[in-house]
């Protein structure tokens, strides 16, 4: 889970942070508003990170992901990108663990 949830999060956040200029230009978003909650948004993916090894971290993964979605109310191809993003969290959660065990693993 740490590798997998840690990428997942932090690409997120960089997608999240591109976004910005796209809700400000073209969905002509207050630039004030659209930096602010752009910028929270990527900074609690970022901070996600850092309690990625905790059991606190699965339930907040996913109330962001459902943020992520919600900003295509702004941006609509955030809807697409988030659902993306979702499916690459579920991911990370089911499939995590057996990978970070196997990175665990000595070489023979």
């Amino acid at each position: 889970m740490r590798v997998l949830g840690s990428t997942v999060l932090i690409l997120e956040a960089l997608v999240v942070l591109l976004a910005i200029p796209i809700a400000i230009n073209v969905s002509d978003v207050n630039a004030t508003y659209a930096l602010f909650i752009g910028i929270a948004l990527a900074g609690l993916l970022v901070l996600t990170v850092g309690v990625i090894t905790k059991p606190i971290a699965v339930p907040i993964g996913w109330v962001l992901q459902v943020l992520v979605i919600a900003s295509g109310v702004v941006v609509p191809t955030m809807f697409f990108v988030g659902g993306l993003f979702a499916l690459l969290w579920f991911y990370a959660v089911r499939n995590g663990q057996r990978v970070d065990r196997a990175r665990e693993l000595p070489e023979s």
